[in-house]
């Protein structure tokens, strides 16, 4: 119905579940306690900065959050805003950042949304939550934060409103030079980035065989949860390209049209057709 399912958007190249999956919920819990989250560190960013940017930055963090759960969590469907959510508090993070020369009381706001971020983030080892897509909305909105979010530096709004015939200070620049050097590092690291994903996704690259603890990012085991999936098996036919699979626990069979046969593929397909 438009989830997040690596098997769909690499073999059928359904790439529009990177986005759609963002605006799909596991249950009406789910999807209260995001909205209820989106109205809190929303509103105030779109009051501020307008709905263009910010409605940008969301799509675009959701988009980096799905692009990096595909990546590493290939056996299960995920759907849910909180990569977009986490973009959003990264974007304020970068926000504090790029135009921190106007706030008062930095310190304190800069360490209460570290302790927020690390708070949610930490929730996020609990089994049955896609934490891979937290970190990547929350990076992928860290960085548009410098390229949506910059503000003119205090001097120069001071001087714009000044009074007609006053003598001014020597002119400042609207932007100072380390905005602008964000901005670029952020550009070129953000494209890259994404660049980069999308080609390991759609060449059916497994990010945890080039990781082997970053499952532990998603779900720590614990003693009152276990983080081990059921594990599934198929039987397998292939002629050509043509690859049919059959579940043995469900007895379900289906043909798929392979372009690579890259084991984490094929298996990724056998827990589709298995769930």
């Amino acid at each position: 119905m438009g989830a997040l399912a690596v098997a769909d958007v690499v073999q059928r190249h359904q790439a529009w579940r990177l986005f759609t999956c963002i605006w799909l919920h596991a249950g009406v819990f789910h999807v209260l306690a995001n909205m209820l989250s989106l109205v809190f560190i929303g509103i105030r960013l779109e009051q501020e900065f307008g709905f263009v940017r910010i409605g940008l930055l969301y799509v675009i963090s959701g988009f980096g959050g799905s692009l990096l759960s595909a990546l590493f969590i290939q056996s299960s469907i995920s759907v849910g805003a909180s990569g977009a959510l986490f973009g959003l508090l990264g974007s304020m993070l970068s926000e504090l950042i790029t135009n921190w020369t106007i706030y008062a009381n930095k310190l304190a706001a800069l360490l209460t949304l570290i302790v927020i971020v690390i708070i949610n983030l930490a929730m996020g080892i609990l089994p049955h939550v896609d934490n891979f897509a937290h970190i990547g909305g929350f990076l992928s909105g860290f960085l548009l934060g410098f390229v949506f979010l910059i503000r003119p530096q205090f001097g120069w709004v001071s001087q714009r409103n000044a009074l007609p015939g006053r003598a001014t200070p020597s002119l400042k620049p609207k932007h100072t030079m380390y905005q602008y050097v964000l901005w670029v590092i952020s550009v070129i690291l953000l494209i890259s980035g994404l660049t980069v994903g999308l080609a390991m996704l759609f060449h059916g690259v497994n990010a945890n065989e080039y990781c082997s603890w970053c499952h532990y990012m998603s779900c720590f085991p614990g003693s009152k949860w276990s983080c081990k999936s059921q594990q599934v098996s198929c039987m397998m036919n292939q002629t050509g390209n043509v690859l049919d699979l059959t579940c043995l626990s469900n007895g379900k069979s289906n043909d798929y049209i392979l372009s690579n046969d890259n084991p984490s593929v094929i298996q990724n397909l056998c827990n589709q057709l298995c769930s």
